[in-house]
């Protein structure tokens, strides 16, 4: 079997450093240096020759005033990293990207539209990658399709299964699963089926109708029963809050006794946990895919045992696609 090595580059470091924790491997150490015009040089200072490599980092943009950059920049260091791997002889590359930048325009809503995501697909594949991992990508359908190397697309649904039972311990009222939008009616209805078979109870299920335009909402029609429920919106990702905060806003004019909202993903744009906080949710849940403080309703779930049980079972030779189930 190849030597086990493990990459992150600065901007990944922490999570990189749960994952490793959680594995049991050191994060290897590697060179990144910036030069005066801007332009930056990245190497690992480790033997990868004949390794099996794992660089995890997610991609997003940092917020206004931080140090950590654009998801561009992000974008271009992870790519040059992976071809230097690739240079020094590494014989099995997998990209771990908890969080995929460039994964909502999957698809030609308008014309000329591009197709973002198929061409994130072609610069990880040309600069060596032979595996992607990611964590609930916007459309599994459409991440598993722009990639021709091994993809593993895994669900944060077990963790948010988890999570609820320890926020119901002791509900008794009717519990409904509810997608903010008919897009994601199919994520609701894993995490309703898996929460059912787990509480052994039964538990229903609402969406709220949502329309986009030139970035704008509308839509709020609720469909299903919520009155005196305690209703479970889920998603894959909170970036302004608009379409969370919809939700919660229809769910408590129909009555809905409790309301908890769970994210794969929370960017948190401009003022949305402040937005958040104000609304009828009584709290929100997101992994630590990207970073986060943790404050007023927000609850943090760690994603890192979840990873590191991944590249576990790609190091070993499986079963790994189980994980995306």
């Amino acid at each position: 079997m190849s030597p086990i090595k493990l990459f992150s580059l600065e901007a990944g470091r922490e999570l990189a450093q749960r994952v490793a924790g959680a594995l049991g491997e050191p994060l290897g150490a590697h060179e990144e240096r910036d030069f005066t015009d801007g332009e930056h040089k990245l190497r690992p200072l480790e033997d990868v020759e004949g390794a099996d490599v794992y660089l995890v980092q997610s991609l997003y943009t940092d917020p206004p005033g931080s140090p950590g950059g654009s998801v561009d920049d992000k974008l271009v260091r992870f790519l040059f990293f992976v071809a230097a791997l690739r240079d020094a002889g590494a014989a099995r590359i997998t990209a771990v990207i908890p969080y995929l930048c460039y994964a909502r325009k999957d698809r030609r809503t308008k014309l000329r539209d591009p197709l973002s995501s198929r061409y994130l697909a072609c610069l990880l594949e040309a600069m060596g990658c032979d595996c992607v991992v990611t964590i609930d990508a916007h459309n599994q359908a459409a991440f598993e399709n722009a990639f021709r190397c091994r993809t593993l697309h895994l669900p944060a649904r077990p963790l948010f299964v988890d999570f609820a039972l320890e926020v119901l311990a002791g509900e008794s009222r009717q519990l409904v699963v509810v997608s903010p939008d008919v897009g994601g009616v199919k994520r609701a209805e894993a995490f309703r089926a898996e929460l059912a078979e787990r509480l052994g109870r039964d538990v229903g299920q609402a969406f709220v109708e949502k329309y986009r335009s030139g970035g704008q909402l509308s839509g709020g029609t609720l469909v299903g029963q919520v009155g005196d429920c305690c209703a479970l919106v889920i998603d894959d990702l909170i970036a302004g809050g608009g379409t969370t905060g919809r939700a919660g806003a229809a769910l408590a004019r129909a009555g809905a006794a409790r309301i908890i909202a769970l994210a794969s993903h929370g960017q948190f744009a401009g003022d949305a946990l402040q937005q958040l906080g104000d609304s009828p949710l009584e709290l929100v849940a997101v992994t630590d895919t990207l970073p986060q403080g943790g404050d007023g309703k927000l609850r943090v779930i760690e994603c890192a045992p979840l990873l590191a049980e991944a590249i576990r079972r790609l190091h070993e030779g499986g079963p790994a696609t189980e994980l995306g189930l």
